[in-house]
């Protein structure tokens, strides 16, 4: 059966992005030094058609958490910029270019409704009612691989209340945004919680894998 895991790269006083989000800075003031580890990688770089990078511990970590993945679940924001009715003239076909480096149907939670886009071999469908609806339908999607919940925050704590996330993959950054968007604000208090089960050091980050208790 698919499980859902959740990655994101977090602030060591715990946001995802920085404060002053905006269509010109999606991840908000000092939001991009979050994922300089992984821009940097040699694997990550490849995947999207550039050349150069590095090989270093972060390259196990970029591994795992992208490993066996059938289908991916995402925010409204991390598709594109909100709040409202999508854009029609031009049309707005996400952050992620021609050529999206996801290659598995990606559901997009949103409140507005649009019809699926297809961007090579990327298909982005837009679920109106809700991340429980998204989770299922990308569970059905991926067939006997897992699904992977890709951020933001928002969607995230969302999934976590409701007790639909298997495993947290957090890349622990030593920086101090001061502000912008916590990970686990809202997060029901009945979530029974995690157990760490890896760590992995590497330069400038460090990650942590936890399971879903009960």
């Amino acid at each position: 059966m698919a499980e859902v895991r959740f990655r994101i790269s977090i602030s060591l006083d715990g946001y995802t992005a920085g404060p002053n989000q905006s269509a010109e800075q999606p991840l908000g003031e000092g939001g991009e030094d979050l994922h300089e580890w992984v821009t940097s990688l040699a694997a990550w770089r490849e995947g999207h058609g550039r050349e150069g990078g590095d090989d270093n511990p972060s390259t196990e970590a970029f591994e795992i958490q992208n490993r066996n993945i059938g289908a991916q679940v995402m925010g409204r924001n991390m598709f594109g910029p909100g709040p409202g009715p999508w854009p029609e003239d031009p049309p707005w076909n996400g952050w992620w270019g021609d050529d999206p480096p996801f290659h598995v149907p990606v559901f997009v939670v949103t409140h507005h409704e649009r019809e699926p886009l297809e961007l090579t071999d990327t298909t982005f469908h837009f679920v109106t009612d809700g991340v429980e609806a998204a989770i299922g339908r990308a569970k059905e999607a991926a067939g006997d691989r897992d699904v992977l919940l890709a951020g933001g925050a928002n969607v995230a704590q969302q999934a976590i209340g409701a007790g639909l996330v298997d495993e947290l993959h957090l890349s622990l950054v030593p920086i101090l945004l001061g502000g912008g968007e916590r990970l686990f604000d809202g997060v029901a208090d009945s979530v029974k919680g995690f157990e760490q089960v890896r760590s992995i050091e590497a330069p400038g980050v460090t990650h942590l894998t936890y399971r879903r208790l009960g």
